[in-house]
This record gives structure tokens, C-alpha cells and sequence, in this order.
């Protein structure tokens, strides 16, 4: 099966159930500013219904952009 990756805001970050997603905390995912992104495989996790979901090709053209490859320095 292929997976799906979905962005999200910092904010949704307590929403994610890591039982449903490949990441498996809070601490292993990759953040940019305010976002950050997760992936799965499978039937797409309740706290996930309605956001826009990518495909790995996708999901690697956003993450190769400039916003996710310039520094991240701290405000």
C-alpha cells in the first residue's frame, strides 16, 4: 500500500493518535515553523478526515520547497 502523508498545524499535533500514523511521537516528527507533517498506510485515521491528503510525490516537492529546506531560526 502506498502512504499518505498530511500537513498540519503545530496545533493539531495533540489530536494525533501515533497508534494510526507511522511516526511514533510527538518527538520524531519534522517541523517547520508552525507545521509539520505525518504519514500513514492504509484507511486514513479519523483525526485526519477532511485534510488534504499527498501522495510521496507530492509530499517530497512541498518538503524540497524553499519553506521547508531554508533555516529555521527561533522568533
Amino acid at each position: 500500500m502506498d502512504r499518505k502523508y498530511v500537513i498540519l498545524d503545530d496545533s493539531d499535533v495533540v489530536n494525533i493518535d501515533f497508534r494510526d500514523v507511522l511516526e511514533t511521537s510527538a518527538d520524531t516528527l519534522r517541523y517547520y515553523g508552525s507545521q509539520t507533517f505525518v504519514k500513514f498506510v492504509g484507511a486514513t485515521p479519523s483525526f485526519l478526515d477532511g485534510k488534504d491528503q499527498l501522495n510521496h510525490e507530492q509530499i517530497m516537492e512541498v518538503l524540497s520547497g524553499e519553506a521547508w529546506t531554508a533555516p529555521n531560526d527561533p522568533e
